[in-house]
């Protein structure tokens, strides 16, 4: 282009001139724009890179401290238990270890929460930062760069015009310079650039949750899932407020930068050529688009996170509490009794006095409690190792609210704070206003204690008897009547699922009432440990009764025994219950009267409502030399299998107490049953009693005898016996 012009200059010197100052000119605020832009792209993609890699740096660093407050959690709990078992219920020491120990289960869980927050804000900006934010500076970078060759090719175009002159020469000159100037393409200037720096596809960074952080926590604190209860639900809140502010600002930006550019295209009344003007508002235009993609970026990350909360509360069960009133507890009415039958929370009693506070009742028992809309009662459960107190009301469905701890330690649902929970439930029964608005839930009648449900204090437990499945087995006695109990207790740091499976016995106890099987007196759920409050049976096992006497213990006598099982069976039967676990080891020895013996038998029942029960939890500690074949081969359970057991339990008795299959481990016996194996008949054991056994040991369970007719023959039996020995 210059060797052109220097051709041309002789002959139109002073436009020549004009043309030089005024190229030079552009060109060189040109290539300085240039550099600029090179450079500021050149700091963006580092920034973005350096933002991707602090992000993955947080999210190891947290991984780290989530280990670190797993550790701690770890040892303050083993510290709690072990002072809670050697020190009792109270005492500075276990309340100093109990501070610490739910405050490292605190830590655990908010760093539990960030965790899985931060895993979410990682996954997405990993994927903007592969799809949307390497790829969308390259493009603008692109843009930015051809906007700059049409510039210069704007500037080459007015320089000819300038040039144009009517010497054929100098036509000549000026054709050539045209020809090259219309070669001049802006996408093929920035190809080689635009190869170099492009972002190649590569293999996703895969965020995912470490869920060995996880293993020891009992199922409380589960992967990729937010941990809601008191120690969380402020922060959460807190945080959901932030990032709904955050959003609503992002948008705002947005907004701006898709609408605002044009009113800074002129400035200070200065003429700007209308070429100019188009540069700059597609510089401004691409600028504005990178900006878009980011901050479009951004609040994709923002709203995984804020959904993420979102759920997490909802599925808390209460509703999120607006700001409270400046309602106060002073002047308000006592509950008023209308009618005797009605629950009455007047006076200064404290909460666990009143008959409307059932404990650690289980959900279960409370849905079926509340019937009508309006009843309520207040009950603790334990979240995540924390305990919670909770309002149970029945209002279209059953709504659980979990009182919330305001950071003066007061509590409230979405009015006013009171000092006590017992304040907050009375200022709530007597205003008649809804729990909370978006449930509407209001309070009526209040729902009292059931007579099977014992307050603790009331059980004095004397001495360790035993140890079951899920803690100690007690003899204990009664303040009220000073009776003589068995109490079953269950352990403080057991999962939530095993205290459930712990008061499903009661909940079957209660509803059986027959001489052979153990009265449930009351279930203590008003605090831990809770405890299954039965009837003491005082004669022990029978294996080691039969084993113990095996030397003075007639026919006659064993007789009754199996006739006194027979009896418990044939009730249980009677109520679709089936036992899973009929052995002598689980019969108890009641009062001796002369030669009689009344047999209890210990409940290990699952109600069932077809009939049969599939077990689906394995063959782990199944009784297998017990156990009928369809239930080991198959886990279906019936009544029929309890009858093949009844069979193995009526051997132990003529045995007196000796050991199925003796010689045989328990793959041993199972293969010579299913061969068709049938134990001999112990020493001494009469023919039809054998029989029956051989019976109840039938291969196919159809064939098998029911309870009803076990029942029959056993007593027939014994009257025989009776008649021909009196």
């Amino acid at each position: 282009m210059m060797e052109e012009l220097e051709n041309t200059a002789k002959l139109i010197r002073q436009n020549a001139d004009t043309v030089e100052i005024k190229a030079l000119d552009a060109l060189n605020s040109l290539y300085a724009e240039k550099r600029k832009i090179r450079k500021a792209y050149q700091e963006e993609h580092v920034r973005i890179v350096q933002q991707f890699t602090h992000l993955s740096d947080d999210v190891i660093r947290k991984k780290t401290e989530y280990q670190k407050y797993l550790e701690l959690y770890k040892l303050m709990r083993c510290k709690f238990e072990e002072i809670y078992i050697k020190g009792g219920r109270g005492g500075r020491k276990l309340d100093e270890v109990r501070d610490k120990y739910q405050k490292a289960c605190r830590k655990l869980h908010l760093t539990h929460n960030e965790y899985v927050l931060l895993l979410c804000e990682a996954v997405e900006f990993e994927k903007d930062f592969r799809t949307v934010l390497l790829p969308g500076l390259l493009e603008h970078q692109q843009s930015l760069q051809e906007a700059f060759i049409l510039t210069w090719k704007q500037i080459l175009s007015e320089i000819a015009s300038n040039s144009d002159l009517t010497s054929e020469k100098f036509r000549e000159c000026h054709r050539r310079i045209c020809l090259n100037i219309d070669s001049i393409k802006p996408v093929d200037e920035y190809k080689d650039f635009t190869e170099k720096y492009k972002t190649t596809p590569t293999e996703p960074v895969k965020f995912t949750f470490d869920e060995s952080l996880v293993e020891e926590s009992a199922g409380k604190l589960l992967p990729n899932q937010l941990t809601v209860d008191n120690l969380t639900v402020e922060w959460l809140r807190n945080k959901l407020t932030e990032l709904e502010t955050s959003i609503k600002e992002n948008q705002e930006k947005r907004t701006s930068l898709t609408n605002g550019h044009n009113s800074d295209t002129l400035a200070n009344g200065k003429t700007t050529p209308i070429n100019e003007i188009n540069n700059r508002l597609s510089l401004n235009l691409e600028t504005s688009r990178k900006d878009i993609n980011e901050l479009k970026c951004q609040e994709r990350k923002m709203l995984k996170q804020t959904e993420l909360i979102r759920t997490a509360l909802n599925e808390l069960g209460c509703e999120e509490a607006p700001s409270g009133c400046d309602i106060s507890i002073d002047n308000q009415p006592a509950f008023i009794d209308n009618s005797p039958e009605e629950v009455s929370i007047t006076g200064n009693k404290c909460l666990v006095d009143e008959e409307w506070f059932h404990g650690v009742l289980p959900r279960e028992e409370v849905v079926r409690l509340l019937t009508v809309d309006g009843d309520f009662l207040v009950r603790e459960t334990t979240l995540n190792d924390e305990c919670q107190t909770v309002l149970s009301v029945c209002w279209g469905s059953h709504k659980h609210f979990i009182v919330q701890t305001t950071p003066e330690g007061q509590f409230r649902f979405e009015g006013p704070a009171f000092p006590t929970i017992r304040d907050l439930i009375i200022y709530q029964f007597n205003s008649g206003l809804p729990v909370t608005q978006r449930s509407g839930a209001i309070l009526h009648k209040p729902i009292p204690r059931e007579r099977w449900e014992l307050n603790n204090d009331d059980v004095i437990l004397l001495d360790k008897i035993g140890r079951g499945n899920f803690g100690d087995v007690y003899r204990a006695q009664l303040k009220n009547s000073n009776e003589v109990v068995a109490v079953k207790t269950c352990r403080v740091t057991l999962p939530e699922e095993h205290k459930k499976k712990f008061l499903q016995e009661g909940r079957i106890l209660k509803q059986y009432d027959h001489p052979n099987i153990v009265k449930l007196i009351g279930i203590c759920v008003q605090k831990q440990p809770i405890m299954i409050v039965m009837e003491l049976v005082p004669g022990g096992s029978l294996l080691t009764f039969l084993r113990k006497k095996s030397n003075s213990l007639g026919e006659g006598q064993l007789m009754k025994m199996c006739l006194d099982a027979a009896a418990g069976m044939r009730y249980l039967e009677s109520k679709n219950c089936i036992h899973r676990d009929l052995a002598a080891r689980n019969c108890l020895v009641g009062k001796l009267c002369f030669i009689v013996y009344f047999l209890t038998v210990i409940l290990t029942v699952m109600s069932r409502e077809e009939e049969e029960y599939i077990v689906s939890d394995g063959m782990k500690q199944i009784p297998i030399k017990w156990t009928a074949p369809e239930a080991l081969n198959f886990g279906k359970y019936t009544s029929l299998c309890d009858v093949w057991s009844y069979g193995i339990l009526c051997w132990e008795i003529f045995s007196r107490g000796g050991t199925p299959y003796v010689g045989m481990n328990n793959t041993k016996a199972r293969e010579k049953i299913d061969s068709g194996y049938r134990m001999p008949a112990p020493e001494n054991t009469p023919d039809e009693m054998y029989r029956l056994m051989l019976r109840c040991w039938e291969y196919k369970p159809e064939t098998r005898p029911n309870f009803e007719q076990i029942y029959t023959v056993v007593e027939t039996l014994c009257n025989a016996y009776r008649a021909t020995f009196c």
